[in-house]
């Protein structure tokens, strides 16, 4: 037999091509092995998720960060198929982090794993790119799913986020008014006790922007001023955890 240096089969009858890959979530094939990256800025959290994965078949973590900094570089050096993501890091808030590290690696499934279970807090993550919301006090077995079901391009909400993101959906349906996504960030970002150019920073946006979409919000909503916003915000279940910085961990 003469071999075709083009064939994926080679001269021994083996199959020489690289692990399959989903092409439509960039997600490792049936049977391949999932990488998983680590990004939260305690040890002690990160240390028992790498033992808890160490025990699940197919799994692989293939590295761990504790900063915003070092997340990048994980993910750029190491390119894993799904990503563990907590939201409190000493630099603030990690929506902003998502949101980078997905336009950064496109294909990167994200599991949020937080101890928030705002339902405002799992919108916004999903809304940022996140396939997946696990709170911190699940069973293992339980994040091990998540993992596998967003590494085959599903989605995963822990039971009990569910229901309040169900309640959530149908409170904005009745209420009539759409915001945007920007829009819901800074009414959430000023309803949980954040000033003007904190939601800039956080955000990335200047304060320009803020009070632009500021003004913007007080025109579709029919409020006027700073407090009825917020209080428009608190009704509508919109406040989020505010994110401390910096901490030990």
């Amino acid at each position: 037999m003469i071999d075709d240096p083009h064939s994926p089969i080679g001269g021994d009858g083996s199959d020489q091509r690289p692990p399959s890959r989903d092409d439509r979530f960039g997600a490792p094939g049936p049977g391949r092995t999932v990488r998983v990256a680590l990004v939260d800025d305690h040890h002690l959290v990160r240390e028992g998720v790498r033992l808890v994965l160490s025990g699940a078949e197919g799994l692989e973590v293939v590295g761990e960060a504790a900063t915003h900094q070092e997340a990048f570089d994980l993910v750029a050096r190491t390119r894993p198929d799904v990503l563990l993501l907590d939201l409190t890091f000493p630099e603030g808030d990690g929506l902003p982090l998502l949101r980078a590290l997905k336009s950064l690696q496109p294909s990167l499934r994200v599991v949020v794993l937080t101890m928030d279970r705002g339902s405002e807090t799992v919108r916004q993550s999903l809304l940022a790119g996140a396939h997946g919301y696990i709170v911190k006090g699940a069973r293992s077995p339980e994040l091990v799913d998540a993992i596998r079901a967003v590494s085959r391009g599903e989605q995963y909400l822990h039971s009990s986020v569910t229901a309040a993101i169900v309640d959530d959906s149908i409170r904005l349906n009745r209420s009539g008014t759409q915001l945007s996504v920007r829009e819901r960030e800074i009414l959430s970002l000023l309803a949980s006790g954040y000033e003007t150019a904190e939601v800039g920073t956080t955000l990335g946006i200047s304060v320009h922007t803020v009070r632009r979409h500021i003004a913007n919000l007080s025109d579709k909503l029919g409020l006027r001023g700073r407090s009825a916003l917020v209080r428009y915000a608190v009704e509508q279940g919109l406040v989020r955890t505010r994110q401390e910085g910096p901490r030990g961990g």
